[in-house]
């Protein structure tokens, strides 16, 4: 062959050579794109994931706060429990005390008593309201028993056998009583 149509050979091949190029250009834009599809979908769905954890950790991080902080607020709530019992049974000793007495061991136990009581106070501790003749509320007070009177009328509390206590609000020991029919 001589270089003409060698050159005319060569010219006839490279349109070919194009379109077999092209067709794999294609081919590989296709694949780039497909897989540019799929890292992007990869990406939303990390993304998708870091903010749900995000998320998560935040609300991880404020239940702990509430609780450290409930902790603080009613962590000392057995200790007052326990208490509770030797404020009642001085609060029964000067009731049957005279009240005007003068005797050094009233004296002391009173003292002892306003002491207790502001300690708890301190500490957020307050006696549920619970009087002969006022209303009775299932939510502060425990029932005992039903008695008939003519001086209450029903519904309301004819005699208290034990004050009741609250700690920040939230109810310690209920108030046992009676309840008028």
């Amino acid at each position: 062959m001589d270089k003409k149509s060698h050159k005319h050979v060569e010219e006839q091949e490279a349109p070919v050579q194009d379109v077999a190029e092209g067709a794999e250009g294609g081919d590989r834009l296709k694949e780039l794109e497909t897989l540019l599809a799929e890292k992007e979908a990869e990406a939303a769905a990390n993304w998708d994931k870091f903010v749900r954890e995000r998320a998560d950790l935040e609300n991880y991080r404020k239940r702990t706060m509430r609780e450290k902080e409930e902790l603080i607020k009613y962590g000392n709530e057995s200790l007052i429990l326990e208490i509770l019992p030797a404020v009642d049974n001085m609060e029964r000793a000067l009731d049957h005390l005279d009240p005007e007495s003068q005797d050094p061991v009233v004296v002391g136990i009173r003292m002892t008593l306003d002491m207790l009581v502001n300690a708890l106070k301190k500490f957020g501790v307050t006696p549920v309201v619970s009087e002969k003749g006022g209303a009775f509320d299932s939510a502060h007070h425990q029932a005992m028993g039903q008695v008939e009177s003519d001086e209450y009328p029903a519904g309301s509390i004819a005699e208290v056998f034990q004050k009741g206590y609250l700690l920040n609000e939230r109810l310690l020991r209920p108030a046992m009583v009676m309840v008028v029919k």
